[in-house]
């Protein structure tokens, strides 16, 4: 999809991954509209972006609440107008077992990536239906594929995701819209601080796969937008896990299962 020219909607752009690829969209032209709960580092993205000869909008709101989402949609569209490329990146949640895991923390780990993604795609989607074209990407982790002891609540909220573009894609047939599955793999971020006790949870086998910046896993992002890739998974050594995980699954689940942490 040529990107140059395009509103672009990036959510949980106030860092990370977020925030480089709305970085890079307005780097390549996009209208860039920036989408997390933190006015204050949403607002200096965008001063960077202007910096640098782009164009930036800023919305502060709690994707988590479906009557916001709908009104900042309708703002968005007035005021910016009909996204071509939509972003779904806003993610949360600690690696915790089930049994360390408090009902609103799961709730709070479903409604951030899958809730904010359904409901960030549903405002958008009627127009972009009506247009015939657009290119959507669900931001996911290698949990959506794998198991591994010690994250259960945030695994089944990643596969809530990976399921929603499926599903997605299935009610997309036929249209000219797009959509893409992104999977990084373990990326330098605020998130590990944000969550601490979760890093220590990765299961050692994951050092055979290079950790990312977020800057290269955004320049990825946005190449397989340029590409109109189905799925893109980085960096090539995970993609290699989802190869042998097709051939098999039981070697990478024992593997995971037996380097994964274990309770003290």
């Amino acid at each position: 999809m040529q990107i140059y020219g395009e509103t672009a909607v990036v959510t949980g752009a106030s860092s990370g991954i977020g925030a480089e690829t709305a970085k890079a969209l307005a780097a390549r032209g996009a209208r860039v509209v920036l989408l997390a709960r933190r006015k204050d580092a949403l607002d200096q993205l965008a001063s960077e972006i202007r910096a640098a000869g782009g164009i930036a909008f800023v919305y502060a709101i709690d994707l988590g609440d479906a009557k916001a989402v709908a009104r900042i949609a309708e703002a968005i569209k007035s005021d910016v107008g009909v996204p071509g490329i939509l972003v779904n990146n806003a993610g949360s949640g600690v690696w915790r077992f089930i049994d360390e895991t408090s009902p609103e923390e799961a709730v709070a780990m479903m409604t951030l990536p899958y809730f904010a993604a359904f409901y960030v795609t549903r405002a958008f989607l009627p127009e972009m239906l009506r247009r015939n074209r657009g290119f959507i990407v669900n931001v996911n982790s290698p949990a959506s594929q794998f198991t591994w002891p010690g994250a259960s609540a945030y695994t089944a909220a990643r596969w809530a995701l990976r399921g929603f573009t499926e599903s997605l894609r299935s009610d997309l047939y036929g249209t000219s819209l797009r959509v893409m599955h992104f999977v990084a793999g373990h990326t330098k971020s605020g998130y590990w601080q944000a969550n601490p006790g979760s890093e220590e949870r990765v299961p050692k086998i994951a050092k055979l796969v290079p950790t990312l910046t977020p800057q290269q896993a955004a320049a990825a992002l946005v190449r397989g937008i340029e590409q109109d890739r189905r799925e893109v998974v980085v960096p090539f050594m995970m993609r290699l896990f989802y190869i042998q995980h097709a051939l098999f699954p039981w070697a990478v689940e024992w593997m995971l299962r037996v380097t994964g942490y274990r309770r003290r």
